[in-house]
């Protein structure tokens, strides 16, 4: 068995469909080579044995079944959230076993898990349907969790990211509906206990909770038939740091206990059965990822500067909390986005300044003096939140296209006590180290102004409660995610104290591309000409008025693009945290001259296809 594990994150998909297997005819006498695609979710290459999971089937529920007396009911429930609690405690103890950067990341989720299982808007739904309507446990659970995950999720969302969120949400209250019901029934939890050291652990799904039984100094890789690269299992295992695809449809059908496995969690492939040539190159592969991860190890402390000395700001974008270890990690330069939806998703009711407050205060604290930028909540009509809805943050219907509706700073303007209360909290959490404020979807002065307003009468206000804030209070900030805002650049940069161009929604909206469509997914591209165009605007638009600007977005972590956008004059890049270690070696290994000689080229290109292939030949060159 070979090994070398890496938590750098998933890499670009491969190039062949998900799910899609190859046979090659093998050798007289020898098995068939199977090979599967899959999300590439942590890179690195292990070969191993199979060590097959399997789980007992979930137990079948009627989710109409009723109960003659709901006493017996909350009796076996009760026993079910004791029994689901102490095993979460039991999952809390064997963290210790963990690499550090795994326990704060696995121990998040299991906090989650604690207090859903506590006094909370779960619990109060399913007691409400036993002693109300009548459900047996059983379907009072499978009621109210599926009720729960499904307006997590709404409709379709404009942003991926938005999406990947809804769904590692709606992955909470499932996980939680499933541990019950398991309880209920007295049906047995898989273990780890018994796969064989150096193995390849090979399941249908594992879901997050199963992170905290894999002890990473015996399993060597992971593939699985479900899942995705950017769910809840995706993200603990990139914190134990073993390579692993998920999403390899078909694979639970081909492999065996003990068959001969290659994972490739940088291509995205599990061969089963590897014939002699695979397993060679494999072997090549395992020595390579083992260079380029020392390699990317020594970047960490280095300063991202081009080799003509020009330094650059690499920042990460932070979605929640638990992804703090992977920050860490990255040697990111500070959080150039924190999204701060996660407050929300969950919330029954809208958390108080000084539960916001203390939240952000932890996370600015653990950038130990480094910036932390902070955005507002940017909702929407096609996204769903019971906190939310409560105070009114909702589209309202008003728009057929929830992407061109009610959304952004428009909605919060509309309902400011929600801003106000964001404003508060993050005001008090600056006292903790350096903040900046962000605002999303601006697309005019007057709403940027009203926004200001509101911003310097809540500072106000905190000063007359005795709130000790610095005279500079943390600057504020837009997204800028529009055409409009993008044209509007030199009137927005005299009122924004610092810019920042969100990639994904600019591509979005220049090019009329819903990605999530599959018609019309290939037509987005954020190396489109017009988009680049839009971006040497508002770039230069701040650098004429001295404004800070920053670029974040897929293509700010994308090691071929970045040299393109020094060459249009941007200096700070915030992006995923798995994205910096390869985004520093890239502007390392160039000079601000070729990146400006680059961009020239570039912006005379008239299409997609020629701006891919500057850029790309000039990576390879670099």
């Amino acid at each position: 068995m070979t090994t070398i594990d890496g938590a750098d994150g998933p890499p670009p998909r491969p190039a062949c469909r998900p799910g899609r297997r190859h046979a090659r005819r093998p050798a007289p006498g020898r098995p068939v080579e199977h090979r599967f695609a899959g999300d590439a979710t942590v890179r690195g290459v292990a070969i191993g044995p199979a060590a097959i999971a399997v789980e007992s089937p979930a137990p079948q529920v009627d989710p109409t079944a009723r109960a003659d007396d709901p006493a017996p009911e909350l009796a076996r429930l009760a026993e079910a959230l004791a029994r689901s609690l102490r095993q979460v405690e039991r999952l809390r103890d064997r963290l210790a076993l963990l690499p550090e950067d795994s326990q704060i990341e696995i121990g998040s989720l299991l906090d989650v898990y604690r207090r859903m299982l506590g006094p909370s808007r779960l619990l109060r739904g399913i007691r409400r349907r036993i002693t109300q309507d009548g459900l047996t446990a059983e379907a009072a659970v499978r009621q109210e969790t599926e009720q729960l995950a499904a307006a997590t999720l709404g409709g379709e969302t404009p942003s991926s990211e938005a999406e990947d969120a809804a769904q590692r949400r709606a992955g909470e209250f499932r996980e939680i509906g499933r541990r019950l019901l398991r309880n209920l029934g007295r049906m047995p939890f898989r273990s780890f206990s018994a796969v064989p050291e150096g193995a390849v652990l090979v399941a249908e799904q594992l879901r997050p909770a199963d992170a905290a039984l894999i002890d990473p100094s015996r399993i060597v890789a992971v593939a699985t038939e479900e899942g995705g690269a950017t769910d809840h299992t995706a993200i603990m295992l990139r914190a134990l740091g073993i390579p692993a695809v998920l999403a390899a449809h078909g694979l639970m059908a081909r492999v065996r206990d003990g068959a001969t496995m290659v994972v490739d969690g940088s291509a995205g492939t599990v061969v089963v059965d590897p014939a002699p040539d695979t397993l060679a190159a494999a072997r090549l592969g395992v020595a390579d990822h083992a260079r380029e991860r020392q390699a990317l190890g020594r970047l960490r402390r280095l300063a991202a500067r081009l080799s003509s000395g020009e330094k650059l700001q690499l920042q990460a974008n932070l979605e929640l909390p638990a992804e703090l270890p992977l920050i860490a990690q990255s040697g990111a330069a500070g959080i150039g986005l924190l999204r701060t939806e996660f407050l929300f998703m969950n919330a029954q009711a809208m958390p108080d300044v000084d539960a916001q407050a203390a939240i952000y205060s932890e996370i600015v604290t653990a950038m130990a003096g480094d910036v932390t930028t902070i955005r507002v909540v940017d909702w929407g009509g096609e996204k769903h939140s019971e906190a939310l809805d409560r105070a009114g943050l909702r589209g309202e219907g008003e728009s057929v296209n929830p992407a061109l509706g009610m959304r952004g700073l428009r909605l919060l303007l509309r309902h400011p006590a929600v801003l106000e209360s964001q404003f508060a909290a993050i005001l008090k959490a600056s006292s903790a180290g350096p903040v900046r404020v962000m605002l999303p979807m601006v697309t005019t002065v007057p709403e940027l102004r009203e926004a200001r307003d509101i911003y310097h009468r809540v500072a106000r206000r905190l000063r007359r409660k005795g709130v000790r804030l610095d005279d500079n209070l943390p600057p504020l900030g837009i997204m800028v995610e529009t055409p409009a805002a993008a044209l509007m650049g030199d009137a927005l940069a005299q009122e924004a104290e610092f810019m920042a161009i969100g990639t994904n929604d600019l591509t979005m909206y220049t090019l009329a591309v819903d990605r999530a469509s599959a018609e019309v997914a290939s037509l987005y591209h954020p190396l489109h000409p017009a988009v680049l165009r839009l971006i040497q605007t508002v770039t230069e638009a701040a650098l004429r008025q001295y404004r800070p600007i920053s670029i974040c977005g897929e293509i700010a972590g994308d090691p071929r693009a970045v040299p393109l956008l020094v060459g249009l004059g941007l200096r700070s890049f915030s992006m995923t945290a798995s994205a910096v270690p390869r985004v520093k070696r890239a502007v390392r290994a160039v000079s601000f001259e070729d990146c400006r000689r680059l961009a020239h080229r570039v912006m005379e290109a008239p299409d997609v296809a020629e701006v891919t292939s500057l850029v790309d030949a000039f990576a390879a060159g670099a």
